[in-house]
């Protein structure tokens, strides 16, 4: 607590001085008095309540005088608050669905792995607009750039590798997805390109569509998907499904391209663990833009001060009116 007017508590000499005064007064005996010869009588029973009592409406209009003096100073309180502005960033996921996904060099496979481990992305990022963008053969837009957190998951769960013509068609699926936040009017605009694959399908070269994202100033994390060498594979057959070891295919040289390109970077994951090591990198480098503003809040406290030397001035006239014998 603080005063705004400091100076006026000087004020309070006056009520010490009307204190003294009565102190005074009272040591002096100047007050109603009468002669006996003998004491004797009134000595046993000692002082009574209303001896006491007389002085209780000085007292009561002392502390009046001392409160009002004291909420004339303006007592108040203040606290500090923050007002914290948060700026999200726009992600979109341009994820590879394309039959070689089902690879199992992954648990319990490679798109299932890239869709539980990009959900945990979400979950860790509530300040972020995200959408989904999936590719094959071509491309089409999942979920439009949305803050909807259960919408969102849910639509990433729905993610298939038999929705659309297959084949790896990477230019269209990042030119899909810089499609979806050129209008954006967020500071940083974010596009992660995941595939498993080589560019072999689609109307747009990935150069071309890393043209297009570099000029939307959107950046792109490209990451690698499958282990080295070779993976297991289900093939059906006339006798139900086999498992094969494959070949794995990725055009490293273009990833890295397409992210240097855009200002991003290129990753490489081989197993589950590899990859949820390479989004928390990433959410540790795409942090969200925070505003502190710090200003205090004040409280006026001279209201509790005046209402207690209305009570009291109050109290002490109830006194002399009702309580008979005091001065």
């Amino acid at each position: 607590m603080f005063f705004e007017y400091p100076k006026l508590l000087w004020l309070l000499a006056i009520p010490l001085l009307l204190i003294l005064h009565y102190l005074w007064i009272e040591l002096r005996g100047r007050r109603p008095h009468m002669r006996v010869s003998t004491i004797h009588p009134w000595a046993a029973g000692g002082s009574s309540l209303l001896a006491w009592l007389r002085h209780l409406p000085f007292a009561l209009r002392i502390a009046a005088i001392s409160l009002i003096i004291v909420a004339l100073a303006r007592p108040r309180s203040s606290s500090e608050t923050e007002k914290i502005d948060t700026e999200g960033i726009d992600i979109v996921f341009a994820m590879d669905v394309s039959t070689s996904m089902l690879a199992r060099d992954f648990e319990p496979d490679r798109i299932s792995a890239a869709k539980n481990i990009a959900i945990e992305f979400i979950a860790q990022r509530p300040s972020d607009r995200m959408g989904i963008v999936v590719f094959a053969g071509e491309s089409y837009t999942q979920s439009p750039l949305t803050t909807d957190r259960a919408t969102l998951i849910n639509l990433m769960k729905d993610v298939q590798t038999d929705l659309i013509e297959d084949g790896t068609a990477i230019g269209n699926g990042l030119a899909t997805a810089v499609a979806r936040m050129k209008d954006s009017d967020a500071k940083s605009r974010v596009v992660i390109l995941l595939t498993d694959g080589v560019n072999n399908r689609g109307e747009i070269a990935p150069a071309t569509a890393a043209e297009i994202a570099k000029t939307y100033g959107v950046r792109v994390y490209t990451i690698g998907l499958g282990t080295r060498g070779e993976a297991p594979y289900p093939v059906m057959t006339p006798w139900g499904v086999e498992v094969r070891n494959v070949p794995v295919e990725i055009d490293e040289d273009l990833l890295k391209a397409i992210a240097e390109g855009t200002g991003g970077r290129y990753f490489r994951a081989t197993d589950n663990t590899k990859l949820s090591e390479i989004y928390s990198e990433i959410n540790q480098m795409e942090k969200v833009r925070t505003t502190v503003d710090s200003f205090p809040v004040y409280k006026e406290l001279f209201g509790k001060f005046a209402v207690w030397a209305l009570l009291c001035l109050l109290l002490e006239l109830a006194l002399r009116l009702f309580v008979r014998r005091l001065p």
